[in-house]
């Protein structure tokens, strides 16, 4: 059920996830950072103040996150939800980063496949600089890196870890890149 207390347990539970605070997420967000403060969660008079929805839209495309996921933590408990409250994906197997580079884990389109998952990966996604990404060669070689750059007929990839070397290709030669939406760490 939507209710005041739920949709700013998500907020919590959304900056949580990122490894934010609530003034954190503000920020990030574009907005002032005691725009989620607890003591501006109730008027003076103790009337409860409810977020805007463009303060909901700014945290959640600052936060490269969906309606969906923010919805999971209001209702931790709704049919077709992907996420619980407490951050870890319901029914989605986890695989580690070092292993997503190994063959097997991905099916042709890029959703994962297989068992012992650590991390969720968003097929399709818009993936900006920064975003965490799986990125699948036309030659079959899958790996999980950082997005630095994308334009140009290139796409430049950091390695998240340091005995692997940074890439880069030109885009003809990426069959799919999918951002990392969750990782356990």
């Amino acid at each position: 059920m939507l209710s005041h207390e739920r949709v700013w347990a998500a907020i919590d539970a959304l900056a949580e996830r990122y490894s934010l605070s609530a003034s954190g997420l503000a920020k990030k967000a574009g907005l002032d950072s005691t725009a989620f403060n607890k003591s501006k969660r109730q008027s003076v008079d103790g009337r409860p103040r409810w977020p805007s929805t463009e303060s909901l839209a700014k945290i959640i495309e600052a936060t490269n996150s969906s309606l969906e996921e923010f919805l999971a933590f209001v209702e931790p408990g709704r049919a077709g939800s992907r996420a619980k409250a407490g951050g870890q994906a319901a029914g989605v197997p986890l695989l580690g980063f070092a292993q997503a580079g190994a063959g097997g884990f991905f099916d042709d389109s890029g959703f994962p496949a297989g068992q012992g998952w650590e991390l969720i990966v968003e097929p399709g996604a818009t993936v900006r600089k920064g975003d965490r990404v799986v990125v699948k060669t036309i030659s079959g070689e899958v790996m999980a890196k950082v997005l630095e750059r994308q334009g140009q007929g290139v796409i430049e990839l950091l390695s998240l870890n340091p005995e692997h070397p940074n890439r880069r290709f030109p885009t003809t030669e990426v069959e799919w890149v999918a951002r990392i939406v969750w990782a356990s760490q």
